[in-house]
């Protein structure tokens, strides 16, 4: 069946996020998310009042407390009354959100924002609330011990070996090192110690802090505001079946339906950003996604130099966005995911403006 494009043209028109850190005790979320939110519409000239929906993406169980993302609204500005919605996911899934909003035509232009601080408690014993409740979650396996399980069985498969793995998250750290932003960047980042074999901390993302923030515009909007928009000309996301014992770990069929829906492999990509949060992943990514060596993968370092949870797949679509405004790449595919080995996931295809 051949793919229909969207009814109406929306791009990428300006991206920014705060600098990765381990821990921000001294900031607030809303403190953390306001330069984010002011920086990304000084790049439009757009003032708050002139956004027509608002989106986005942050996850009460980091906060603590129920309906956290409310108080982030004092950054936005919620008065006057403005258009805004919530998702407890990775703000890629309020981008999607926002992009439907345009879609139907009851906006123009949509600020899409995320944010995670995962700094303040046990992020790997928070991540197994995401479990299937009456099986896995009481057995509390955290996240790198799902993860590694998933290595193990790529390693198991001949996909590959601890020493393919510590090479990715070497040229990850070390793509990092051009991008001020991140956490970890550098040649010299050791591969260290076991954190659950065959998973070392090299293997794994850094835990921290960060926001991120896109602004979404159709059509002439988004050519006024925006010298080279990156078009979103398809978007989907899929996933897989709950429980772990039902799923092959060595692939991902979600990511290639989403990646066929959202029409990647109509033409080649000549970047990727995926949201591999460890090294093993990036394996599956890239088979699902039929990368070949010719596309450079995460510039930017990926989530191996940078994890904000709950931002870091909005920074995939950001960072892909932003080599398109620069001229870097012509079309680019970018990757988000959510739960436990690659559970859930969102893939966009961003194209620079055609002659």
């Amino acid at each position: 069946m051949p793919r229909t494009g969207p009814a109406r043209e929306v791009a990428v028109v300006a991206f920014a996020q705060s600098d990765h850190l381990r821990r921000t005790d001294e900031l607030s979320e809303v403190e953390m998310v306001m330069p984010v939110l002011h920086q990304v519409l000084d790049r439009t000239g757009l003032k708050a009042k002139e956004i027509g929906f608002t989106c986005s993406g942050s996850s009460d169980y980091l906060a603590g407390r129920a309906f956290s993302f409310t108080m982030t609204l004092d950054g936005v500005g919620a008065w006057p009354p403005i258009s805004e919605s919530h998702v407890e996911m990775d703000g890629a899934w309020a981008l999607y959100e926002a992009w439907v909003k345009i879609q139907t035509g009851e906006a123009d232009t949509a600020l899409v924002y995320a944010y995670g601080k995962s700094s303040p408690g046990p992020v790997r014993d928070v991540l197994t609330r995401q479990l299937d409740p009456y099986y896995l979650a009481p057995l509390w396996p955290d996240a790198v011990a799902l993860a590694a399980l998933q290595a193990q069985a790529l390693i198991d498969a001949g996909e590959t070996d601890e020493r393919a793995l510590a090479a990715i998250g070497a040229r990850s750290r070390a793509a990092a090192g051009a991008n001020p932003h991140a956490q970890l960047s550098g040649d010299a980042v050791p591969q260290g110690d076991y954190q659950v074999a065959p998973l070392r901390t090299g293997d794994c993302p850094p835990i921290g802090d960060g926001a991120a923030a896109v602004i979404l515009a159709a059509g002439d909007t988004a050519r006024r505001l925006c010298a080279r928009p990156a078009w979103i000309t398809g978007i989907d996301h899929r996933i897989e079946a709950h429980g772990l014992g039902l799923r092959d770990l060595t692939d991902s069929p979600s990511t290639r339906l989403a990646a066929e829906r959202a029409g990647v492999f109509e033409r080649p990509v000549d970047t990727a950003e995926l949201h591999a949060p460890f090294s093993s992943q990036e394996v599956v990514l890239r088979k699902a996604l039929g990368l070949g060596a010719d596309v450079l993968v995460n510039p930017s370092g990926g989530a191996l130099a940078a994890n904000p949870i709950m931002a870091a797949g909005l920074i995939r679509i950001g960072e892909a966005a932003a080599r398109i405004h620069s001229g870097a790449s012509d079309r680019a595919v970018a990757h988000a995911t959510s739960g436990p080995c690659l559970q859930q996931n969102l893939v966009a295809v961003l194209e620079g403006e055609r002659a």
